[in-house]
C-alpha cells in the first residue's frame, strides 16, 4: 500500500464490528487504532447519547465531521462512527490517506447484536428504527467504499483476513 494510502478506514452500520475488527486489524498490520466515536466523546467530554439528547442527531453528525476533518493520521486503522458517511467532506478527507472498507452486515445480524438502539448515541432521527436507518445508510456505505467485505457468517478474524486479502488484490 502506498504511503499516502497508509490508513484503513472501516465504515458500516452500528453493530457491524468496526471497533472490534479494527483492533484486531491494527494488531495484524502493526498500525495504530483510532475510533472516531471515542474522539468525539473526548473532544466534548460527554457520551454520544448526551450529545444527541442535548443537541439532536444533526449536532452529533456535525461534531463527528469536525472531529474527522481535524484528524491527521497515517499508518492507522480508523473505525468511523456509523454516521460518518453523511459527511462528504469528512469521507473525502479520510479517503485521501486511506482505503475505505465497508463491513457489510445484514439487518437481521445487526438486530441480534444491537440491544441498546435507543441509548447507544446514534445520529438518527427520533422516529427511525434500525431498519429505517439501515435503508437510509446502506447506499452511503456502498458509495463511499473502496472495498466491501460481506461479513455474514464470518468471525472477526475472518473479516480481518478478508480485508487484508482484498487490499492485497486491489492495492
Amino acid at each position: 500500500m502506498a504511503a499516502e494510502k497508509s490508513n484503513i478506514i472501516l465504515i458500516g452500520m452500528p453493530g457491524a464490528g468496526k471497533s472490534t475488527v479494527g483492533v484486531i486489524l491494527a494488531k495484524a498490520t502493526s498500525k495504530d487504532f483510532v475510533d472516531t466515536d471515542l474522539l468525539v466523546q473526548l473532544a466534548h467530554g460527554t457520551p454520544l447519547q448526551e450529545i444527541v439528547d442535548n443537541g439532536g442527531h444533526m449536532t452529533l453528525r456535525r461534531i463527528e465531521e469536525e472531529v474527522i476533518l481535524g484528524m491527521n493520521r497515517q499508518n492507522s486503522v480508523i473505525a468511523t462512527g456509523g454516521s460518518a458517511v453523511y459527511g462528504n467532506a469528512a469521507m473525502k478527507h479520510l479517503k485521501r490517506t486511506g482505503i475505505s472498507v465497508f463491513l457489510d452486515v445484514d439487518l437481521k445480524t445487526l438486530q441480534s447484536r444491537i440491544k441498546d438502539f435507543d441509548t447507544r448515541g446514534l445520529a438518527k432521527r427520533p422516529d427511525q428504527d434500525l431498519s429505517d436507518l439501515f435503508e437510509e445508510r446502506y447506499p452511503l456505505y456502498a458509495r463511499n467504499a473502496d472495498i466491501t467485505v460481506d461479513c455474514d457468517g464470518l468471525a472477526q478474524e475472518e473479516v480481518c483476513a478478508a480485508i487484508l486479502q482484498k487490499i492485497r488484490v486491489h492495492y
